[in-house]
């Protein structure tokens, strides 16, 4: 059993800045990396927001020089998932954690920074894509595509606030809805439906996306297995996701039976999965376990406020340990 003082989580923005801050404050942390170094942050292709890059970075630079900085620092950066976790019965004593590897690990403060997952539609195209077209952030991406014609999949508020932000930006949206009604708020709804600039495709599915050296366009149908079934193509420069993010929270959380009792003692998250902490700071239910970055951010979802409740889940840390 290998005895760790601050076991880290997850290797994006937020996983990288806990350790940095770890490491300086003498918590000898390990980072497992999970199934993507990095994180989902590194399909990114250009990033214009991140404080610090006054040209821009990618994101496969940035998370590299993150990791650089905190392996300067004294973190240990290991590949590999934790599959099972074995939480203290106790406040103060360590959490036992397995690694898909074999490894057995004892953790005297964990910090989870696992991320959370885009959801897509499952075309291969999609990935054909990815950093050439397609995204799913708006935020994040909308920068790259002003005066250009781009196209938003989904019918919730995220899509609706989503095709409102690149509606500032682009010279047209085009919403791909798959049923006949809007899912989102009555508010969102009106101002998705006054934008002269955006256009609603009612009960249309996309089945692929074509183009040469990245997305110029998706083919689509109208009343998929009915009798007005139609197919048709629009030409579009890019193509994004809004059809929710499913945290990465499976082998941490809490598990109940049909009565509500407590079958897997483990962290409590919200309906959609997200790990709940108790604000200001970043402490879960169990003492000791700390959630930083977009596995407990349901709302922003961006690197650098994944990186601030980095730093404040390693502060966390450290004052959890000191007492």
């Amino acid at each position: 059993m290998e005895k760790v003082k601050c076991l880290i989580i997850g290797s994006g923005p937020a996983g990288y800045t806990a350790a940095i801050y770890a490491s300086r404050a003498g918590l000898n942390p390990v980072v497992y990396e999970g199934p993507v170094s990095g994180g989902q942050l590194t399909q990114t292709t250009d990033i214009d927001n991140f404080p610090g890059y006054p040209d821009g970075v990618s994101g496969q630079q940035l998370m590299e020089d993150m990791r650089h900085q905190a392996e300067r620092l004294g973190t240990q950066i290991r590949f590999g998932i934790i599959d099972r976790v074995d939480y203290a019965s106790q406040p103060g004593q360590p959490h036992h954690l397995h690694v898909d590897d074999g490894t057995e690990l004892e953790a005297e403060a964990v910090i989870i920074a696992t991320g959370a997952s885009a959801k897509y539609l499952g075309l291969d195209d999609e990935k054909k894509y990815a950093g050439m077209g397609v995204s799913a952030c708006a935020t994040c991406d909308g920068f790259f595509y002003r005066k250009r014609t781009v196209a938003v999949v989904g019918g919730g508020d995220t899509a609706c606030e989503e095709a409102q932000y690149l509606a500032g930006l682009a010279k047209k949206v085009y919403l791909i809805v798959r049923r006949n009604v809007l899912r989102a708020s009555e508010a969102m709804q009106q101002k998705v439906l006054s934008r002269d600039n955006i256009e609603i495709l009612w009960e249309t599915q996309t089945l692929g996306l074509f183009g040469e050296d990245g997305v110029e366009g998706a083919h689509l149908v109208r009343g998929k297995g009915t009798d007005h079934e139609e197919k048709f193509d629009i030409a579009i420069d890019g193509f994004f996701l809004a059809i929710g993010h499913h945290p990465n929270t499976e082998v941490f959380r809490q598990v109940c039976d049909a009565d509500g009792k407590v079958v897997k003692p483990g962290v409590l998250c919200d309906a959609e999965g997200y790990i709940i902490v108790q604000h200001p700071t970043t402490l879960t239910n169990i003492p000791g376990v700390f959630a930083a970055g977009d596995v407990a951010d349901p709302l922003y979802r961006q690197a650098i406020s994944a990186a601030g409740s980095g730093c404040h889940a390693a502060m966390d840390a450290k004052k959890y340990l000191g007492e």
